[in-house]
């Protein structure tokens, strides 16, 4: 229960913040199983790896990279999340109700993806109960956070939301101050829902300011305080 005096963070991150821990689970027979019903499969930086409204037939292990998870109505996208090395994509599909893929995926770097053949992965999940409670709580995990970030891209100024997407960058996916940015200017525009423009602009306000240095791609992150209560205060 929360105090009085505390507050409610909502933040416009995109990044999973819920390391799979789901197959640690599975007995060593169901390991074998499910790796013998399995491939794994390199995607090279901007491969589409599912498409929106095409037919379900794997959940897919992120082994190695970076997914952007969005939804597109053909003019328009909405990226709802970013899946880092150690999480599964494509789990709003293990429910039979869905034998089509409720968004699009493309890989934001090169990487590897392990897919798993999705009524392999729903008997499992049907014999062993372990298992079933991680993947639920990853999918709660994973509701929560978007939550977030819709409030957040509503009801934040540009400065916080873009300050949330560097903060989520160094901390939850390079866990580290210094880091190089794999990602295009216009990539985090798309991510923190503003036009490239303006996130060229405020990078140069927060480097001015001393909360980061840019240089190319690499970044470094001075000041979290600041930069987290630029995020509080939206």
């Amino acid at each position: 229960m929360l105090m009085m005096d505390e507050t409610i963070r909502y933040t416009a991150c995109t990044i999973s913040s819920h390391f799979c821990r789901c197959f640690d689970k599975l007995t060593d027979e169901e390991r074998v199983y499910l790796d013998k019903q399995s491939v794994a499969i390199r995607y090279k930086k901007g491969e589409i790896i599912c498409k929106q409204g095409s037919f379900v037939s794997q959940v897919m292990y992120v082994k190695q990279g970076l997914v952007k998870v969005y939804l597109d109505s053909g003019n328009n996208s909405l990226v709802l999340k970013i899946i880092p090395e150690g999480n599964l994509l494509g789990l709003a599909s293990v429910s039979q109700e869905y034998n089509t893929y409720q968004y699009s995926a493309m890989a934001y770097i090169d990487s590897d993806i392990q897919q798993i053949d999705i009524n392999v992965f729903r008997e499992l999940l049907n014999k062993n109960s372990e298992f079933a409670k991680e993947v639920i709580d990853i999918l709660s995990s994973n509701s929560v956070q978007i939550y977030g970030r819709f409030f957040c891209l509503t009801h934040k100024q540009a400065f916080g939301r873009l300050a949330d997407i560097i903060l989520c960058l160094s901390e939850r996916i390079f866990k580290k101050k210094e880091f190089d940015l794999p990602l295009s200017r216009k990539d985090l525009a798309e991510l923190s829902g503003m036009s490239s423009e303006t996130v060229i602009r405020i990078l140069k306000k927060f480097h001015e300011e001393g909360l980061i240095t840019i240089n190319g791609k690499n970044f470094i992150v001075h000041d979290y305080d600041r930069l987290q209560q630029i995020s509080d205060k939206g």
